[in-house]
């Protein structure tokens, strides 16, 4: 059994329950779950997919590649309806993510409800995020 699921084993056998105007969830505290590429790949093993190319995708996504063409030169072309840049999605995501962790680690509130904009364009807005 591979890392995600040994984790999610342990929520659903020793996690406790938390209830809210939205239903039950199964938490853990103080847990991490830390996921090599070789990790992901072990957790889609078990699906149908071209390993080659996920396992490429995941590299250029990690380099925070955003030339479409850099992923079809791997064979990878269900971005291309996307023009020759990435823009908003999985490298910007990955630049975004520890400032977010950062800000959640430093803060001290008790619910911990952020909201990771991947379309953000800086400009300013008055618009509710939509959760």
């Amino acid at each position: 059994m591979n890392k995600y699921y040994r984790i999610l084993d342990k929520i659903l056998a020793t996690g406790k329950t938390q209830t809210n105007k939205k239903g039950n969830i199964q938490y853990l505290l103080n847990e991490q779950l830390s996921l090599t590429p070789a990790d992901l790949l072990d957790i889609f093993e078990g699906h149908n997919i071209a390993r080659k190319k996920l396992r490429s995708e995941l590299q250029l996504f990690m380099q925070g590649e955003r030339n479409v063409e850099k992923y079809r030169e791997a064979g990878i072309n269900w971005w291309d309806y996307c023009g020759s840049i990435l823009v908003n999605s999985y490298p910007t995501y990955f630049e975004k993510l520890p400032p977010l962790i950062a800000k959640i680690n430093r803060e001290r509130r008790n619910s911990k409800n952020y909201v990771l904009y991947l379309g953000e364009t800086g400009a300013e807005s008055n618009q509710a995020p939509c959760l």
